[in-house]
């Protein structure tokens, strides 16, 4: 891996958030891997906390796995809907997967340095778990507000990462890296960035043709599971009057104000380098489409890995660059 045994700086990798996208980080991470670039330093936001740790527990084919598998049932019988907590979804059948496989392994135990972004409830603060339960900590990360509940750690109740640092390329630098890699897995929304100041046609909402509408049909009247179904993913029946479901308001409303965070922080510190897989199309809930968000990941490395090369080897021919990692 001469990428990265020059001695004159470490690589960080900086997976952002994105939901259902977050597939496309498997295909990068195996992309560059081939290529011979290994980063030292790993940090995650959200999917990307939860793709990051277990391709550093050694868990990533495992992971790849499973993504392939789902399919819209799948995605379904995963949903543990709940009524009675601070979200939608409790998050119990996906957390007992990730400790089917993770199991009680910290961050600590991993073999290079790692961290999970999460917000704290109630001041907002940024937090990056360096220490304790990866599982946990992942958790923490993906915890989208109003879909999952916050986690408790240390006393703190922290949720989605995503709302305070989308792409955490500052994170991979306080912890040593010199050249960062960040992946931007919603550079296709910067539409959203205009002002219109009239409706023109209306567009499609990506993502909205998940819910399996002949399945929730066939739910008894009235059942509360039924209910669920439509109020998660809206009526579709009639196409000229669908309103989108709670899924899809919450999802997409947090991918734009992660659209407007990420500008403003890779304007204030950009990456030395950064992948943006074409994901056009592709819902934040589309969890189903992992063959395809793997493949744009590892098209997106092939687009730009002759200057990533290019660049890490001008700086491995600079004299005197090396790497002290910063103090936290």
């Amino acid at each position: 891996m001469a990428t990265n045994d020059t001695g004159k700086g470490r690589i960080g990798l900086a997976l952002g958030g994105g939901a259902a996208r977050g597939w496309a980080h498997i295909g990068i991470i195996k992309a560059l891997a081939e290529a011979g670039i290994v980063p030292d330093i790993i940090t995650g936001t959200s999917i990307g906390a939860v793709v990051g740790g277990c391709h550093l527990a050694g868990r990533l084919d495992e992971l790849e796995g499973f993504a392939r598998s789902l399919n819209r049932r799948r995605v379904m019988s995963l949903l543990d809907f709940n009524l009675a907590g601070t979200g939608l979804i409790t998050g119990d059948k996906l957390g007992a997967l990730l400790e089917r496989h993770i199991g009680n392994r910290t961050i600590e135990d991993l073999p290079q340095p790692f961290a999970a972004v999460a917000t704290e409830l109630g001041t907002g603060h940024e937090v990056w778990l360096r220490k304790g339960g990866l599982v946990a900590a992942m958790r923490a990360s993906y915890a989208l507000p109003g879909i999952f509940p916050p986690v408790s750690i240390n006393h703190r109740w922290l949720f989605d990462g995503a709302l305070v640092n989308p792409i955490p390329v500052s994170v991979c630098r306080a912890l040593g890296a010199r050249y960062v890699i960040a992946v931007n897995l919603n550079a296709d929304m910067c539409a959203r960035g205009t002002v219109m100041p009239e409706l023109d046609e209306p567009l499609p909402l990506a993502g909205a043709d998940l819910p399996d509408i002949e399945a929730s049909a066939s739910q008894p009247a009235g059942s509360m599971r039924s209910l669920l179904r439509r109020q998660w993913f809206g009526n579709e029946k009639d196409p000229k009057d669908h309103k989108p479901g709670i899924s899809t308001v919450l999802v997409n409303a947090l991918s734009i104000v992660q659209d407007r965070i990420a500008r403003s922080r890779l304007a204030g510190d950009p990456p030395d380098a950064i992948l943006s897989p074409r994901l056009s199309g592709i819902g934040p809930f589309e969890f189903h489409r992992a063959d395809e968000l793997i493949a744009h990941g590892q098209s997106a490395v092939r687009r730009e890995l002759d200057e990533i090369k290019h660049q890490l080897e001008l700086r491995a021919r600079l004299p005197g660059r090396t790497a002290q990692p910063a103090t936290m």
